[in-house]
């Protein structure tokens, strides 16, 4: 029988018996088999039949030839009254003591649903132990027993012996050292059956002993997955009786908040699918809500139905039951700020709220629920003994980023296609906050590249060499090129900022772009400074937004964004708030920020006549700008403005750390941009300067001076001061 059927030296031996009924009650509630005193059969201490073993005794009022058997051993054994069966010693083998056994107890005769009782599992195994002492039993059999007035059957699901700890035995030998924990019967023969203080190891939560995130498709991830488990699971690793003496209560809930495609939904289904507990129940927010009045809470509590039977049934020992809500959100807003008749999303909330720590709440039930806007939800939901845990997925830094890399570029490696030229560690170096769902999309996209090149257009037909293709260096830089990060830096939009590059025309300029590029080191390095606004003012056309623009590009902070009201053009100034505040709250989100806030009169929506200006988008960047980032973020955060004094008297420039000049041209600086662009002759660059008549030119108007005297002239060709003056005369410049 299995891996321990060990028969004894007499194994050869085997008899012939007729089975007959115990020769009384008592002798039935033994477990042991009677045969005659005179018996050959009755020498050996344990015999098997039919695969299961019994202990043998003797007794006089069976007759020879005859073995008597309970109905309940008849059963177990699959053996009918007077059938004559074989029966055959058996001796233990060595390491054959059972050292824990899990068995499911029940009642002889089924009870009401509406039974209620509590055993002490101490004092049953103790109990047990005595009945049943040096006898072997076997899974699925099983044994009848009186245990304070009541009778009951014992029916062993697996036990762990000393010959092989790691793994679970179907047979084993009953020792006073054995421990017992104990599941109620299914149905009305375990009705309200529970057990207290099984001091025995709990349940085995995690189908693996040991965790390869990567195996599961999940890299960048550990610190987070470590914060769950410490969270959600260490305490379920313990016994119920401890968990209990501690007084303590398991975590019912764990909410992942973060940016979109950073693998919130991919963790809570692995977590599920390494639990040993049910099948994991997956729900899409919207799906709850029904348009019949009560169908959208009665969707609710069935989400719980199966949890709360197994509870009532099997007490502390009910296995776990994972609820995954995907997009919770949707269900769970803050309640009284949806407008509806029916008011179905404050009900749904409550209703939830009750199943998870109301007055009945049940204990082996685990919530994950995932969103992108954590801010919409209700704060009772948020609190401890609900959605308690609360993880960041946030976007993986270099060493997630090359993890997963690998796991994406895992099965081309494997079959060859990824070429040798392809550095990972590179790659994850240059893909700064990217999501897990984008670094995804580029392999895809470089993959679409090599594809491509053995696809000839012209003969589709045509096979495809699969020895040659190969994924290489070239197509994922194409790929970076196609795939842009939503959390980077608009790098086309800044270059748009500065599309005829910077030129350094004096030592004011270079010293004004040191101090500038001074304060981006400084939020670079510094272990004080996590915030850090400057305002660049200075005459329309000075060049400060190519400035800012320039200073972002050459960060390499992984997150550069623009403010500007080209962008929100329409915008109510409730939707320009929301904007500006989700550019901030993104930028939260990345280890290095830029944020550059564009000519902000036009994003005060500032008129001279009046004055008027918006005040709801001032007071939002006022508590912006002194909003310290999260801990471990560091943000920089540049504005442009032409008008200075109208910042002042708004009370705006006091909310900058620093506030920069930005100056017009001089004749000398005019002189040096003239000399750096090649523009005219070096004969003719002083009187080219002396020309302009303005004391000071913005730089951003000489370029556009420079761009329409140039209509006409031969490329490469220097501009003759006469065509000069006449463009300067003609716009009055002269």
């Amino acid at each position: 029988m299995g891996f321990f059927d060990s028969r004894s030296s007499a194994a050869a031996e085997a008899w012939e018996r007729e089975a007959v009924s115990s020769p009384s009650n008592a002798h039935a509630k033994t477990n042991l088999v009677y045969l005659a005193p005179t018996d050959e059969a009755s020498k050996a201490q344990f015999i098997q039949i039919n695969g299961m073993v019994f202990r043998t005794a003797r007794d006089d009022n069976v007759q020879p030839g005859k073995i008597a058997l309970s109905g309940v051993q008849r059963r177990s054994a699959r053996i009918s009254d007077r059938e004559v069966v074989t029966v055959t010693p058996f001796r233990p083998p060595k390491g054959f003591e059972t050292l824990l056994l899990t068995a499911v107890l029940g009642f002889m005769r089924p009870v009401p649903p509406t039974h209620k009782q509590e055993l002490d599992a101490l004092a049953l195994t103790t109990h047990l132990i005595r009945l049943f002492r040096d006898q072997v039993l076997t899974a699925g059999q099983e044994l009848v027993f009186d245990y304070q007035g009541d009778m009951y059957i014992l029916r062993p699901l697996s036990m762990m012996i000393a010959a092989s700890q790691d793994k679970s035995a179907q047979q084993g030998l009953l020792t006073d050292t054995t421990a017992m924990t104990f599941e109620a019967a299914p149905g009305n023969y375990g009705a309200g059956l529970t057990f207290k203080g099984q001091h025995v190891a709990a349940p085995r939560l995690f189908k693996a002993q040991d965790f390869n995130f990567e195996s599961l498709g999940i890299g960048g991830l550990d610190l987070q997955f470590e914060q769950i488990f410490r969270r959600a699971f260490a305490s379920r690793v313990f016994p119920p009786s401890m968990v209990e003496r501690l007084g303590i209560r398991h975590v019912k809930g764990v909410l992942l908040f973060g940016p979109p495609g950073t693998g919130k939904t991919l963790i809570a289904r692995q977590i599920g699918k390494m639990l040993n507990g049910k099948e994991p129940k997956i729900v899409n927010g919207p799906e709850i809500l029904n348009k019949y009045v009560g169908a959208s809470e009665e969707n609710v509590r069935n989400l719980f139905k199966d949890a709360e039977a197994e509870q009532a049934q099997k007490g502390d020992s009910s296995e776990l039951h994972v609820i995954i809500f995907d997009e919770i959100d949707a269900i769970c807003k803050q309640r009284g700020s949806v407008s509806s008749g029916s008011g179905v999303h404050d009900t749904v909330v409550n209703q939830l709220l009750t199943k998870i720590d109301g007055v009945d709440a049940l204990n082996n039930i685990l919530l994950i629920g995932m969103t992108n806007r954590k801010d919409m939800l209700d704060e009772a939901l948020l609190r401890p003994g609900r959605l308690e845990v609360q993880v960041e997925i946030g976007l993986a830094d270099e060493k997630g980023r090359l993890q997963i890399l690998k796991i994406h570029t895992g099965k081309m490696a494997a079959n060859s296609f990824l070429g040798a030229d392809v550095d990972l560690w590179d790659l994850a170096q240059r893909t700064k906050n990217f999501s897990g769902a984008e670094i995804e999309g580029l392999v895809k996209s470089a993959t679409s590249f090599a594809l491509n090149r053995q696809v000839d257009v012209n003969d589709l037909a045509k096979p495809i060499d699969e020895a040659s293709l190969k994924v290489c260096k070239e197509d994922f830089e194409e790929a970076l090129k196609e795939v842009k990060p939503a959390f980077g830096a608009v790098t086309e939009t800044l270059e748009a900022y500065r599309l005829n590059g910077i030129v350094e025309y004096g030592d004011n300029f270079r010293h004004l772009l040191s101090l500038c590029k001074q304060l981006v080191e400084q939020v670079r390095t510094s272990k004080t400074t996590s915030l850090l606004t400057c305002l660049l003012e200075g005459p329309s056309g000075a060049g400060k937004t190519a400035l800012a623009a320039t200073l972002g590009l050459e960060s390499g902070f992984p997150f550069v964004k623009v403010i500007t009201s080209d962008n929100m053009v329409g915008y109510s100034e409730a939707a320009k708030c929301q904007q500006i505040a989700k550019v901030f709250d993104d930028a939260y989100r990345s280890p290095m920020s830029i944020i550059v806030l564009d000519d902000l009169e036009r994003l005060l929506e500032y008129v001279a006549i009046g004055p008027r200006f918006s005040n709801t988008i001032l007071q939002v960047l006022l508590v912006l700008l002194k909003k310290q980032p999260p801990q471990g973020r560091r943000l920089l955060v540049l504005g442009t403005s032409s008008a200075p004094a109208i910042m002042e008297d708004m009370g705006f420039s006091s909310a900058f750390n620093v506030q920069l000049h930005v100056p017009a041209l001089k004749e000398a600086d005019v002189q040096a941009v003239l000399s750096s662009l090649s523009a005219f002759s070096s004969a003719d660059v002083e009187a080219a300067a002396a020309y302009l008549a303005e004391p000071e030119t913005p730089i951003k108007r000489l370029l556009l001076l420079l761009d329409l005297a140039r209509q006409g002239v031969p490329e490469g060709s220097h501009i003759p001061l006469e065509r000069w003056s006449q463009v300067l005369r003609d716009l009055s410049l002269q």
